[in-house]
């Protein structure tokens, strides 16, 4: 098999896994009501089963930067989905309290796992190719997301129990999720181990930290609209009960139709550049959602949020793959736990500020810390940068058109 056929089977089977996760977290995440009616979950109770989730994927990030040393991010890859999804099926099979528990809390290791090292095999590809495909794995995990929304509507709508609902999707996506897995491409296999074990070295978590900021407040950006675009469009725009449950799909088509083709843009103007903008234009949607007459407006500050945030976080990745070159799964494992952090802070802060003082204002929160990212632009690389650093981008001009064949995700 040649070098370029590697490569494209690698991407497109890449592509396939983050589509599958996005479809996964999706069906997880939109019957969080079932699964507490189900489990007879109190209220008061519910916060901590679901933060319990993203603590227990953080802690599985920090053990996959040791594992990946030792077996492959490729490997870890491999095994890590099959037991998401085999967790979500558990989720849906369980009758009693402590069933919900143990699975969800598997659920929350290996996507912790899974996570990191789909990130790891993403900015590996992405240097061996030589330019900006990043976006495109997000795009595809924005692709599953919406078909996982639509299924667990479906069967919301049909009234199907959780087991039944999971296992068709658990069904069709275990078996071509791990065939896809013989043909993934960890480029870290071909550099020096010797690098990779003295980690980041002196002082370079230092030099992550402003990456790891930008990752906490993209995601406390994030969980605001998956959290509370709905209350707040009903509750204080006054929009329908029917009417609410659209910002949400909004935001998740306007972010896969971001990261289609955000590519493109990183490849034209650099990556700085297209954050800043993303940037602003985020800042900008909260603006609009803080400052909305009504429910259309508010639909329009969503909208501009899906635009804006969608590049942040798939960008941020590759930065810090860029600034370790020869230590990048560990730089991705220690950024990755900043995606739970501000997962976890972003929902209670907004919902705190918001019953102690008014939702418009609380919107203005998340718009302040997506705006850090500006002061932080230049960890993303050099200005004129399209993909980083000199030799890198030489290194790929033999692989600059590999994948155009229709493997492209």
């Amino acid at each position: 098999m040649t070098a370029d056929v590697r490569l494209r089977r690698g991407r497109g089977s890449l592509g396939f896994s983050f589509f599958v996760q996005g479809v996964t977290f999706a069906l997880l995440v939109t019957r969080i009501p079932a699964i507490q009616d189900r489990y007879g979950i109190s209220d008061g109770l519910l916060p901590a089963f679901l933060a319990a989730v993203p603590i227990l994927a953080g802690a599985s990030s920090v053990a996959t930067e040791h594992l990946v040393k030792r077996i492959g991010a490729a490997t870890v890859l491999r095994w890590a989905q099959p037991l998401v999804l085999l967790a979500l099926l558990g989720v849906g099979a369980g009758t009693q309290m402590w069933h919900a528990a143990l699975a969800l809390g598997a659920f929350g290791l290996s996507v912790g796992a899974l996570d990191a090292s789909m990130n790891m095999l993403g900015v590996s590809l992405q240097r061996a190719y030589g330019r900006s495909i990043m976006l495109g794995f997000h795009a595809a995990y924005s692709l599953g997301g919406i078909l996982g929304a639509s299924a667990a509507w479906a069967g919301a709508h049909w009234h199907l129990s959780l087991f039944t609902s999971y296992l068709p999707a658990v069904v069709v996506l275990l078996p071509l999720a791990f065939h896809g897995s013989r043909f993934y491409v960890d480029r870290q296999e071909a550099e020096d181990r010797a690098a990779v074990e003295k980690g980041l070295g002196a002082g370079g978590f230092r030099l992550l930290l402003p990456l790891c900021l930008v990752m906490a407040c993209a995601y406390i950006g994030d969980s605001t609209v998956s959290n509370w675009s709905a209350k707040y469009l009903q509750d204080v725009l006054g929009s329908s009960e029917q009417l609410a449950t659209v910002p949400y799909n909004v935001y998740m088509v306007t972010t896969l139709i971001g990261r289609a083709v955000g590519d493109l843009g990183v490849r034209r103007f650099g990556a700085v550049a297209v954050v800043r903008i993303g940037t602003v234009v985020a800042a900008g949607g909260f603006a609009v959602v803080a400052a909305a007459p009504g429910a259309w407006t508010g639909m329009l500050g969503f909208t501009l949020l899906g635009i804006g945030l969608c590049v942040i976080v798939p960008q941020t990745f590759a930065a810090a793959g860029r600034l370790f070159p020869g230590a990048s799964d560990t730089a991705i494992a220690r950024l990755n736990i900043f995606n739970y952090v501000g997962f976890l802070i972003g929902s209670p802060l907004v919902g705190g500020i918001g019953d102690a003082w008014s939702y418009r204002g609380a919107m203005l929160v998340p718009m302040a810390l997506v705006l850090v990212t500006l002061f932080q632009a230049r960890s993303f690389g050099a200005e004129g940068a399209r993909y980083g650093v000199g030799h890198e981008r030489r290194a790929g001009d033999r692989a600059v058109d590999v994948g155009r064949g229709g493997n492209e995700v």
